[in-house]
C-alpha cells in the first residue's frame, strides 16, 4: 500500500529535502520519525529537492508499507515527534503506482521579497531595499513562457538530462505592506533555476538590464549572463499537483 504526505517546512536549519550523510536534511529528519514510531526502516519520496534553506509551505512525498495504516493517527504521532519547522497536513492512501514525484503535473514556486528590514521575516523573505521598477520585472518575467531551453540558470554539474522546461506562468505582485511575491509554475524546475530567475529579475527591475537584455541572457544559454541566484530564505515551493 502506498501513502501521500503532505507537509510543510522551514528550511532553514536544513541541507535542503534530499537525504545525505551526516548533514540535517528534511527528508533524513522524516525518515528517522516515520521509522521510528512504525518500528520497521520506512523510506520516503519527495516530489522534488529543494536546496539548503529553501522552504515548502506545500510539499508531497510517499512511502509504502505492508500493513493499513492509520492516516490521521499517524500524521497526529508525527506532528508530536518532529521538529517545530516540519509540519505533516495529512496522510492518506493513494493507488499502488502512484508517484510523488514522478506523476506531478506541475509545481508552484513563490518568492518573497521585502523592502523593509522585518527580524521575524529574515528566515522567509530577502530584504532588498532598492527601488524596482515592477512593471518591466513583469514585463521581463513573460518573456519566460516564450522559451523552453533554461540553460541560462541551470546550475552547473546538476547532471540535468535536459534543460527544458515549460513555464506556464510568471509574475510580481505587490502586496499591501510593500512585500513583493513572485509566482512561477513549470512541469518541471532545474536546480537553482528559479533562484538565478529572481536575481536576474531583480536586476532588470533596478535597471542593470532591460527587458531586451533578459530575453537576450535566456536565448545566450549561458549560466555567466544571468545574475547571481536571490537568497534561499525567500523562496518556498508552494504547490504541487498531480
Amino acid at each position: 500500500m502506498r501513502y501521500f504526505i503532505e507537509l510543510q517546512y522551514d528550511g532553514a536549519a536544513y541541507c535542503g529535502w534530499q537525504r545525505q550523510p551526516n548533514e540535517p536534511t528534511v527528508q533524513g529528519t522524516i525518515e528517522e520519525r516515520l521509522s521510528m514510531l512504525r518500528r520497521v526502516p520506512t523510506e520516503i519520496v519527495g516530489a522534488g529537492r529543494t536546496d539548503t534553506g529553501v522552504n515548502a509551505s506545500f510539499y508531497v512525498a510517499h512511502f509504502d508499507s505492508d500493513v493499513s495504516v492509520d492516516c490521521a493517527q499517524l500524521a497526529y504521532k508525527l506532528n508530536k515527534v518532529l521538529p517545530d519547522d516540519i509540519a505533516i497536513l495529512r496522510i492518506y492512501e493513494v493507488e499502488a503506482d502512484k508517484h510523488a514525484r514522478f506523476d506531478a503535473k506541475q509545481r508552484e514556486y513563490t518568492y518573497f521579497l521585502t523592502p523593509e528590514k522585518n527580524p521575524f521575516r529574515r528566515f522567509s523573505a530577502w530584504h532588498y531595499a532598492v527601488d524596482l521598477d515592477v512593471d518591466k520585472m513583469n514585463m521581463a518575467a513573460a518573456k519566460l513562457l516564450e522559451y523552453e531551453d533554461f540553460t541560462s540558470f541551470a546550475k552547473l554539474n546538476s547532471n540535468n538530462k535536459t534543460n527544458i522546461c515549460h513555464i506556464t506562468y510568471a509574475e510580481w505582485q505587490e502586496q499591501a505592506d510593500g512585500t513583493l511575491r513572485f509566482t512561477i509554475r513549470a512541469d518541471r524546475f532545474l536546480r537553482n533555476m528559479v533562484r538565478a530567475i529572481v536575481g536576474t529579475l531583480v536586476d532588470v527591475g533596478r535597471g542593470r538590464y532591460t527587458v531586451a537584455d533578459f530575453e537576450d541572457i535566456i536565448g545566450s544559454k549561458d549560466l555567466s549572463r544571468s545574475s547571481a541566484g536571490a537568497p534561499a530564505c525567500g523562496l518556498f515551493l508552494s504547490d504541487v499537483s498531480y
